[in-house]
């Protein structure tokens, strides 16, 4: 049995987690639980699976890491605050089940320092769907990865037309039900730009070998192409259940989490380029992961701070990249990457932001 730490429990990914140890309690014991600030959820949820330890908060949910023991430890918090509770993890031997993007991303080579081979196992599905698909060939044998995007809601639209999204349309993605700043960037296709700076990370293939394609179903999370011609494809609904699952159990797989598509149904499967035009996030994304050092960072904190902008109705919803473009372009990075540093690339970048949208109002 493995003893479970869930960090991020009231949200989706946690949430979800929950669901399928409560499922599964001969394989799984939470003996961990934080939240945000939920703290009504959270007495909730430690009651009904017996915890004693919980935290609220990302600075109390790495406390909670580093003193309690644990088998794997969910990393479900969204944001760059994820960052130190990643590190805590690694730092104490743990498997990291990770769904915390954005740690990885922000942390870059100061994470993958700490992490010994095979200690961070991917929840996001793409990234799940990847580390399935390569085990069926050596590393040497790769030729690219192709990354899956839905194209969100605004998928086929010009820039002229995503002038005037709403908000609320910037939240209404076609197959996922998923928090606020997550939703926004599948919008604006952010999160697919953090997916393959994720992907270069995970799995050391450099970003000319990194495709993304349009896959409006999401049947195929992603694929792995190998030398010979040979593409390897994981396909399951557009649910998030086995990717949590194989998280907390790798490489073991948990009978029965998801139904499995249904191969006597007659069903169509489209593949489309993406429009780097309308949508330049991504090769933003390529750009910033190429830099490395602190530019990740900066990338993903001047865009929570512009998603936040955009839904207090301050600035539009092409103003989320074009801010995000903007501060990175100003920032020079430190030759000396260290924690330190990249907290202070954080916060440079917020108030950059921030000076921008304030010109923007």
């Amino acid at each position: 049995m493995r003893k479970v730490i869930v960090l991020g429990s009231s949200g989706s990914i946690g949430t979800q987690a929950l669901d399928v140890i409560r499922e599964n309690r001969d394989l799984f014991e939470v003996v961990g639980l934080s939240t945000g600030s939920q703290a009504d959820v959270l007495a909730a949820q430690a009651a009904e699976f017996g915890v004693e330890h919980t935290a609220l908060g990302a600075d109390e949910s790495e406390r909670l890491v580093r003193d309690v023991e644990a088998d794997v430890v969910l990393n479900g918090i969204t944001g760059a605050v994820g960052l130190g509770p990643t590190l805590a993890v690694l730092e104490e031997g743990r498997t990291l089940a990770l769904a915390n993007k954005e740690s990885l991303i922000v942390g870059g080579d100061l994470v993958k320092r700490l992490a010994r081979p095979g200690q961070i196992v991917p929840v996001d599905s793409e990234h799940s769907a990847i580390a399935q698909a390569l085990r069926s060939g050596a590393p040497g044998e790769v030729r690219r990865l192709v990354v899956t995007a839905s194209g969100g809601p605004f998928r086929g639209l010009g820039r002229d037309e995503l002038r005037g999204v709403t908000p609320a349309q910037a939240l209404r993605h076609p197959n996922f039900s998923m928090g606020r700043v997550i939703t926004t960037n599948s919008a604006t296709l952010v999160n697919k730009g953090l997916e393959v700076i994720e992907a270069h990370l995970l799995f050391d293939v450099p970003y000319e070998a990194i495709e993304v394609v349009v896959h409006p179903q999401q049947a195929i999370h992603s694929m792995v192409e190998f030398h010979d011609g040979s593409t390897i494809a994981q396909a399951g609904p557009p649910r998030m259940l086995v990717p949590i699952a194989l998280g907390l159990s790798w490489p073991d797989r948990v009978p029965d989490v998801d139904v499995p598509i249904d191969w006597t149904r007659a069903q169509t499967w489209e593949f489309q380029p993406l429009d780097d035009a309308a949508f330049p996030a991504v090769s933003l994304a390529r750009r910033v992961g190429s830099a490395g050092g602190t530019f990740p960072a900066v990338y993903n904190a001047a865009n929570e701070q512009a998603v936040d902008a955009f839904h207090r109705g301050e600035i539009g919803f092409l103003d989320i990249v074009e801010t995000v473009e903007a501060v990175v372009d100003q920032h020079e990075a430190p030759s000396e990457i260290t924690r330190e540093a990249l907290a202070d690339a954080d916060a440079w970048a917020r108030r950059a932001a921030d000076q921008r949208i304030r010109g923007l109002r």
